[in-house]
């Protein structure tokens, strides 16, 4: 068995089965994370930037190394949500006040994710790209999974 393969079972196995990958190089993705991160107190997720070395594994785990990536990936346990889906399942696990917008759940699914499409087309020429890959402070390290 790889170190990758102990990796995944290790991430299944424990708490630290709910993995947000994000475009690292995204000022609103990277903004997406440190809030994430600053509402997250029970510290239920870990992050990996898609362009990482772990990002590009678990992207090929879950059959989507091949496609440019225009979207949050949330790896909850067994399943991958996709899309305004991942930000809507994030904001439920996170409970409290962010899991009232789950009622955008009755939004049809195609309408959502078109405005998310829309948005995520536009967010390096709206928010701006960073020129390296987002790097957590040495307090938020633990958190991220490299």
């Amino acid at each position: 068995m790889d170190g990758f393969s102990v990796l995944i079972k290790y991430i299944a196995m424990t708490n630290h089965n709910q993995v947000i990958l994000f475009d690292g190089f995204c000022n609103l993705c990277s903004g997406w994370v440190r809030f994430l991160i600053l509402i997250d107190k029970k510290m239920k997720f870990r992050f990996a930037a898609s362009q990482s070395i772990i990002g590009q594994k678990l992207l090929h785990e879950v059959g989507m190394d091949n496609i440019q990536l225009e979207t949050v990936l949330y790896l909850k346990g067994n399943t991958c949500f996709r899309e305004s889906s991942a930000i809507l399942e994030i904001l439920k696990d996170l409970g409290g006040v962010w899991a009232l917008a789950t009622v955008l759940k009755v939004i049809p699914t195609t309408l959502r994710n078109d405005l998310y499409h829309f948005l995520a087309k536009k967010r390096y020429r709206i928010f701006g790209k960073r020129t390296s890959c987002y790097s957590p402070t040495a307090e938020n390290q633990k958190r991220f999974l490299t």
